[in-house]
């Protein structure tokens, strides 16, 4: 199986489920693994083939940050219903990850799998 690949793809939102959370930007890394077929995008070494991460990224960023959300279990969802129905990725691992919520660990997340391959 092909995939694209984007790794800590950084997106400042307002994220939580506190008041004073709901007042400030906050910093979400993101981990995309898309299932794509690589071959006719390889073989023409044309973009219009390609799973572009740019249009992806880009994609992702405004969809997170368009309304003030409480959970990173529901980013994880918007992003996958996302990737599925926009640009037809039948399968994706999304991982979430919220530096600096709790005290004492670098980070917290949650991952999921959806589609299939």
């Amino acid at each position: 199986m092909d995939k694209v690949l984007i790794r800590q793809l950084a997106i400042e939102t307002i994220i939580g489920i506190y008041e004073w959370e709901k007042k400030l930007h906050q910093t979400l890394l993101i981990d995309l693994d898309m299932a794509w077929d690589n071959r006719l995008a390889a073989a023409s070494d044309s973009y219009e083939n390609a799973l572009c991460y740019e249009t992806v990224s880009n994609r992702l960023t405004a969809l997170i940050t368009e309304n003030p959300i409480e959970l990173i279990e529901t980013v994880a969802e918007m992003i996958a219903h996302c990737l599925q129905d926009e640009f037809n990725v039948p399968w994706v691992k999304v991982v979430v990850m919220k530096p600096g919520a709790i005290p004492h660990a670098v980070s917290v997340g949650v991952e999921i799998e959806r589609g299939s391959i």
